[in-house]
């Protein structure tokens, strides 16, 4: 049985501890640099809190990454370093080239590292890929997808997510979700063009509208949003292909729907229910959950020596691509992936 560490021990981090609690695994202990927020994780989880980052490292086989996004690469080489497998909350890093530093670093190990792309593994959108995968509608040509909810409250604008140099803004923690999923549904994206809130005044009200070209052809559209009512949250997707279409909306629809058209340009409408269930239909199984799928694919990998679906690349390219919409909603301007290199000083701007 695998013992497992948990790097980190904020909101996410409960989330997946309890996750951790109902697999074939063995949730050692904790580090937090805040000690005394990893002893209180350790009297709601069990385990131990420890103070020693070698010390944690020496007493579980796989590190699962939950701090802020501006400490992921530091606490990725230290467990590269140390010989863990290692899975991560997204994105993968803060800049471009952390991304980069990580990826090969952890290619020259050998080490497992599995970035927690957690929509890949929401039943929704794992539906949605297979009706693409299945070519029932067709080959896809548009895909739209929205994200909106209100500003974490969480430390409120004091936080990691209200402070742009660590956070990315709504882009980069919220729109990189649907950046990934598109990727994974339409491959490599050619441009990107962005406009937003994010360079306002007002952190808590950030707010991108991102268009995607793929190298495909295909057209991407992506709506994320912290500018929402608290307590509102809604997702939606809908991919249209040259032979049907397929959606799905958190407000009022239990189920995937597919529409599909034949021969005489009609289009018939049914629902899937024996593949797709509301992923909050019951919020207290967490066998259920997308977290629990996601923790349970890559312990499933790591024993069994299995392809992650994320990989490591993938995780970089959301990096890239959200990082490119954000250079996009700056600057005015279209920018081409390919051509596309953060720039030096990006660590350093502040919101203007």
């Amino acid at each position: 049985m695998k013992r497992i560490g948990i790097l980190g021990t904020g909101a996410i981090a409960h989330f997946h501890a309890r996750c951790w609690d109902h697999l074939p695994a063995e949730l050692v202990g904790y580090y937090d640099v805040n000690p005394e927020a990893a002893q209180k994780f350790s009297r709601e989880f069990g385990g131990r809190a420890f103070t020693d980052l070698d010390e944690f490292f020496d007493h579980i086989d796989i590190v699962d990454i939950c701090t802020p996004a501006a400490a992921h690469k530091e606490n990725i080489l230290a467990a590269a370093a140390a010989g863990k497998a290692i899975t991560c909350e997204k994105p993968l890093a803060r800049h471009l080239s952390d991304c980069e530093e990580i990826i090969n670093t952890v290619e020259s190990t050998g080490l497992p590292l599995f970035v927690a792309h957690v929509v890949r593994f929401f039943p929704e959108f794992v539906a949605a890929k297979s009706v693409i995968d299945s070519g029932s509608i067709g080959t896809p040509a548009v895909i739209r997808t929205v994200r909106n909810g209100s500003f974490p409250r969480l430390g409120g604008t004091n936080s990691a997510y209200g402070d742009f140099a660590k956070s990315g803004g709504v882009i980069l923690d919220v729109a990189i979700h649907d950046i990934d999923f598109q990727r994974w549904c339409c491959g490599e994206v050619e441009r990107v063009f962005t406009r937003g809130l994010t360079f306002s005044d007002i952190p808590e009200i950030d707010h991108a509208l991102i268009t995607l070209r793929f190298e495909n052809g295909a057209i991407g559209h992506i709506e994320s949003s912290w500018a929402h009512q608290p307590g509102r949250f809604r997702t939606r997707l809908e991919i249209a292909g040259d032979e049907g279409l397929v959606e799905w909306d958190s407000l009022d629809r239990l189920a995937l729907i597919m529409t599909t058209r034949r021969n005489n340009g009609t289009s018939e409408e049914f629902t899937s229910n024996a593949n797709v269930e509301h992923s909050s239909a019951s919020p207290l199984a967490v066998e259920d959950g997308p977290y629990y799928a996601e923790l349970a694919h890559f312990l499933n990998c790591i024993e069994h020596n299995l392809p992650l679906r994320v990989t490591p690349h993938d995780a970089l390219m959301a990096v890239k691509v959200s990082l490119a919409a954000i250079e996009s909603m700056r600057t005015g301007k279209p920018v081409i992936i390919a051509e596309f290199e953060e720039e030096n000083n990006e660590e350093n701007r502040e919101r203007k």
